[in-house]
């Protein structure tokens, strides 16, 4: 008779790592390296940025074995590591308020279709008209140019599907902030998206 192997928990995982365990760490970054991954590529768009700060995140992982409360969930912790040292390097390289996401993935663009559809009840996301590829480049191209603020709080909530109270903790401001913050981006997404659209047409 098979048995299922039970995942371990990441408090788990953090106790053994916590004990001097080194295999749990890894179970963690395997566990989060690929959504944190793309996280950054996504906000940050170098190369060279990106790979510097996954190793810092998880570097500082790493070094807080002892000071780490295994009480406290993981996944918003990590990527509030992330934002921090991505914020951080984006200022050092003076692009603060210019640095593209870049190209994400199919199966990542095509995820956002459902956030779209709800923007605007009107018929200027022709999506029957377009191929999926042209609708990421063009959801890639608004979402890229849209300030750091707003372009930063989009991709936590609707890639990454973090709660507001996660996003809260990940971003340092309050709950109401979150909620407006994303408000204010959805409707200036859908703004964007519709000039877009229009410019298109007259093409």
């Amino acid at each position: 008779m098979n048995r299922i192997l039970k995942q371990p928990t990441d408090a788990e995982l953090l106790d053994r790592y916590a004990a001097g365990d080194e295999g749990a760490f890894h179970e963690i970054v395997s566990r989060y390296k690929n959504s944190l991954y793309m996280f950054l590529k996504q906000f940050l768009n170098r190369q060279d940025l990106v790979e510097d700060v996954f190793q810092e995140t998880f570097l500082q992982l790493f070094t807080s074995r002892e000071s780490f409360d295994p009480n406290r969930p993981l996944r918003p912790w990590l990527f509030t590591i992330a934002a921090n040292k991505a914020k951080d390097a984006l200022r050092k390289a003076q692009r603060i308020s210019a640095i593209p996401i870049g190209t994400i993935s199919e199966s990542q663009e095509m995820s956002f279709d459902d956030v779209l559809n709800t923007l605007t009840s009107d018929n200027t996301m022709p999506y029957e008209d377009l191929e999926k590829g042209e609708i990421s480049s063009r959801v890639a191209e608004v979402v890229e140019n849209m300030p750091e603020n707003l372009r930063e709080i989009l991709i936590l909530a609707y890639y990454n599907k973090f709660s507001y109270k996660q996003m809260a903790q990940i971003l340092s401001i309050p709950i109401g902030t979150v909620k407006s913050r994303l408000h204010t981006s959805v409707a200036r997404f859908a703004k964007d998206w519709k000039a877009t659209t229009r410019s298109q047409k007259n093409e």
